[in-house]
């Protein structure tokens, strides 16, 4: 994509994907590729920016991502695994990451801070198995499941603790889980 991926989204045609061909991360395919490529560039020509598909409700934001995807009939079917939402009651892990990348702003560089007509006070807390595990033993969880349940409990104890920011406490619940502090304070 160059130094302008915003650019690239918008302008590419089909010879210059093939730059693609090799790319490949987990699960990932260049299939895959081709669909989010063909997907963005589509939601981009349509819209601003992804940002007003999140401005009224992160939820219906990320629903409605993943049903324009999914009624894209140049989207492979494969491709769908990748684009989660609260619908199928996922945790939408990376989804909710890359939310937070893009509405919080922090003095680390971090976050990006970038979409500006959504609140950091509207945001999820991105919840994978050390998120989980250190919130449930800090009583703060009750589900056992991680998913999307699971984020709207976490989610709303944490704005308790902090009610303009509660995904602040992300990087803390997820480096004390992976680095077992908590299993370390207990013995």
């Amino acid at each position: 994509m160059g130094s302008s991926p915003h650019e690239f989204i918008l302008n590419h045609r089909e010879r210059d994907r093939a730059k693609f061909s090799e790319f490949k991360h987990r699960t990932f395919t260049y299939t895959d590729t081709l669909g989010f490529l063909h997907f963005l560039q589509r939601i981009y020509r349509e819209h601003e920016s992804l940002e007003v598909l999140f401005t009224n409700s992160i939820p219906t934001g990320l629903d409605h991502l993943r049903s324009l995807m999914s009624d894209d009939e140049m989207i492979p079917r494969r491709t769908l695994k990748h684009l989660s939402s609260p619908a199928q009651n996922s945790a939408c892990k990376r989804l909710n990451m890359f939310l937070r990348w893009m509405v919080r702003s922090d003095q680390e560089g971090v976050d990006f801070g970038l979409w500006k007509s959504i609140s950091s006070s509207a945001l999820y807390i991105p919840l994978d198995v050390h998120v989980g595990n250190t919130a449930r033993r800090l009583g703060l969880l009750d589900r056992k499941q991680n998913d999307w349940k699971a984020v709207l409990e976490l989610t709303e104890k944490l704005r308790i603790l902090d009610a303009n920011d509660p995904v602040r406490y992300d990087y803390a619940l997820f480096g004390s889980g992976v680095n077992k502090i908590i299993d370390f304070w207990r013995e």
